[in-house]
């Protein structure tokens, strides 16, 4: 696993960031993995090469999901995203009063991402955010713990309890 430290360049990540707000953006509304309090759709339409952990719409959650082996991990701690749409084509970065996560208590490095333009339903958007990516994980029991706080009153107080396991 080594230090567990996804090493994603900004190209990368700005990417990965993109294909994070396709995959969170796709599913219904009843069944979105961002606005789910249980991790009920955790799994939704995964990608095959990355497992993507849903960020939320602020407030506390608590959510219990499996994790496949073998997968690297990529999820927001503090994210945005907005049209881009001619002369306006910067992403919404919020002043961030606080961010963090941490594995089983072991902080995680956080990184910032900005997208290019990316579509969504035919309407360009473009995204920022803190994002932390993680090697795949050993089969076994994590507690994912995701902080942040925005100046604009914005916070987000997330716990994933991972379930690890071979596909």
């Amino acid at each position: 696993m080594g230090d567990g430290n996804w090493r994603v360049g900004a190209a990368e990540g700005g990417r990965l960031s993109a294909r994070w707000w396709k995959w969170a953006l796709s599913a219904p509304a009843e069944e979105s993995p961002v606005a789910d309090a249980t991790g009920a759709y955790a799994g939704r339409r995964q990608p095959g090469n990355v497992w993507f952990l849903a960020g939320t719409h602020g407030g506390r959650v608590v959510r219990r999901c499996g994790v496949p082996t073998g997968r690297p991990l990529f999820f927001p701690v503090l994210n945005t995203r907005r049209p881009a749409v001619p002369f306006l084509t910067r992403p919404l970065r919020l002043e961030t009063t606080r961010a963090s996560a941490a594995l089983n208590g072991s902080p995680l490095p956080l990184r910032e991402f900005t997208s290019k333009p990316f579509p969504v339903r035919g309407m360009p958007q473009v995204s920022w955010g803190l994002w932390c990516a993680l090697d795949p994980l050993p089969p076994g029991q994590f507690v994912l713990e995701i902080d942040a706080a925005a100046a604009n009153g914005f916070r987000v107080d997330t716990t994933y309890h991972l379930t690890v396991a071979a596909p």
